[in-house]
């Protein structure tokens, strides 16, 4: 799961400073979310997801497709 949120940050050319102002936290919590120091809260999980327009299946790794099913 950590992989997949570095990896779609990056393909969207932002940094983490970008994302953690979006979920309103600190850059620091969401560069631990990217490391694997912390998990994610289901929350913050939804938030990305929707600003990604994947699942959170995608996200979590269930799923290869990042396609949300509809």
């Amino acid at each position: 799961m950590f992989h997949r949120i570095r990896d779609l940050r990056e393909d969207h050319d932002l940094t983490q400073e970008y994302i953690a102002n979006i979920l309103c936290i600190k850059q620091a919590t969401y560069s631990r979310y990217e490391s694997g120091a912390i998990n994610i809260p289901v929350d913050i999980l939804i938030q990305l997801a929707q600003f990604y327009q994947t699942s959170v299946d995608y996200l979590l790794g269930l799923t290869n497709s990042p396609k949300p099913i509809r």
